[in-house]
């Protein structure tokens, strides 16, 4: 099983003792980094929500879906890329092993869905499970990686196992038109499988987000916020703040 549940660090407590404060008992103010966990987590109330992530390789999901779960609390369900077993032959022949991976990712984002709709507190998954049929297995066809066979029997399988699980509440879709910045990212993380991933692989799956978000809100009723993060570093400063600030107005919408 995939799941990776990450707690919010608990917040660190100054023992400093302010100036001009009374000598009664001088409890040290909340950091500046617990006030805002706070305040973002006070907007979102204490309903449910299940929010996922999507975005083309490199766009920065897996940083912002931890940043997310240690912020707002929310649990984490990591991509299930590391320990996938078909990922590295994919990668060296992706003819021979398109339609076995497409399944694997399949079977492990249900699982995923399935666990999130037991799971009593809200949920955030790295990376949709509506993007391998949209997205991967359409362009993987067209690339010759796919037999037709092969993309019907993958479709089957999906309207299968798919039906009746819990859909996401919203889904953020990071956008990147500029592949030169996804495979700078992509090197910089250094996954091993990932060092033979060409330019224009990236183009052709950026081809199919440009009109992801009309499709999960007009085929799936999904709810989806799009934003660029071509420029933006989430990770700290400015762009954290921001981008954190736009996805707490966005689920609690």
């Amino acid at each position: 099983m995939v799941r990776n549940a990450k707690s919010p660090r608990t917040p660190r407590r100054s023992n400093q003792t302010p100036p001009n404060t009374p000598t009664e008992k001088n409890a040290a103010a909340p950091a500046p980094a617990a006030v805002t966990r706070n305040a973002l987590r006070a907007r979102l109330g204490t309903k449910k929500r299940f929010v996922a992530l999507a975005g083309n390789i490199g766009a920065g999901k897996t940083t912002a879906a931890k940043l997310i779960s240690q912020t707002l609390g929310f649990e984490l369900f990591d991509e299930p890329v590391i320990d996938n077993r078909f990922l590295r032959d994919y990668y060296a022949h992706m003819q021979r092993w398109s339609f076995t991976l497409q399944l694997e990712f399949l079977i492990r984002r249900v699982e995923h869905h399935e666990l999130i709709h037991k799971v009593p507190k809200s949920c955030v998954q790295d990376r949709t499970l509506y993007e391998d049929p949209e997205i991967f297995a359409k362009y993987l066809h067209g690339l010759g990686n796919m037999t037709d066979a092969e993309l019907d029997l993958y479709f089957e399988y999906f309207q299968r196992l798919s039906k009746g699980i819990a859909r996401p509440d919203k889904v953020i879709c990071f956008d990147v038109p500029d592949v030169n910045v996804l495979l700078q990212r992509i090197r910089a993380r250094g996954r091993e499988e990932e060092r033979g991933i060409q330019e224009q692989f990236l183009r052709g799956l950026n081809g199919y987000y440009a009109s992801f978000p009309q499709v999960l809100q007009k085929k799936y009723g999904i709810d989806c916020l799009t934003i660029d993060v071509s420029q933006m570093d989430i990770r700290s400063g400015k762009g954290r703040q921001e981008f954190l600030d736009r996805v707490t107005t966005f689920i609690a919408q």
